[in-house]
């Protein structure tokens, strides 16, 4: 297995792929609001530019954190577009399964799990289970690439959270990172 993965640690040279991050935040740098919620910070043509990024990409990544907090249909709804598979990164399997992610059957989902969490079969026939090892950070953000290359998701979107956008920053795999600055100033509460 190790060498397998190894082949794969750069599957994006050929020029063919991409790999974006995806922040928004207001003026204070905040990406969601003490509860931890984000819906409110970027506006409407940020919204519709976000979906335009979507619909370019293979797939979306997104961590947990964001799934708790945002439950995101992570689709292309307001633009014309094929959905992105929808890539959700939960170490612990600590999410439920009725989230809309996992139920509302509008794009293919691939939930990633630890190898020794315990996690409900999907309900829906479009998510997978997918375990992979976790590292003291979590999924190490190569492994991530690498599964998803394998799978010809080549074009990747890492839209959420804060942690999840920093890991695969610090790992160095993104090609770009792309921040909007809403104007508005959220504190520290």
């Amino acid at each position: 297995m190790e060498t397998d993965l190894d082949a794969l640690r750069h599957p994006l040279e050929d020029g063919l792929g991409w790999i974006v991050g995806q922040l928004g935040q207001s003026l204070d740098g905040r990406i969601a609001t003490v509860a931890g919620h984000s819906h409110y910070i970027n506006g409407p043509s940020d919204i519709e530019r976000l979906h335009r990024l979507r619909a370019l990409a293979d797939a979306v990544v997104v961590g947990a954190g964001t799934v708790t907090h945002d439950d995101p249909q992570l689709t292309v709804r307001r633009v014309r577009g094929d959905n992105p598979v929808r890539v959700v990164l939960d170490p612990r399997a600590r999410l439920d399964a009725g989230l809309g992610v996992f139920r509302d059957g509008q794009a293919e989902t691939i939930h990633v799990v630890g190898e020794e969490a315990s996690v409900a079969s999907p309900s829906s026939g479009q998510v997978a289970v997918l375990r992979m090892h976790v590292g003291g950070d979590g999924f190490d953000p190569h492994d991530i690439i690498a599964m998803l290359a394998g799978r010809g998701l080549l074009r990747v979107l890492v839209e959420g959270g804060g942690l999840t956008v920093s890991r695969f920053l610090a790992a160095g795999v993104l090609d770009r990172l792309h921040i909007s600055v809403a104007p508005l100033l959220m504190g520290s509460g």
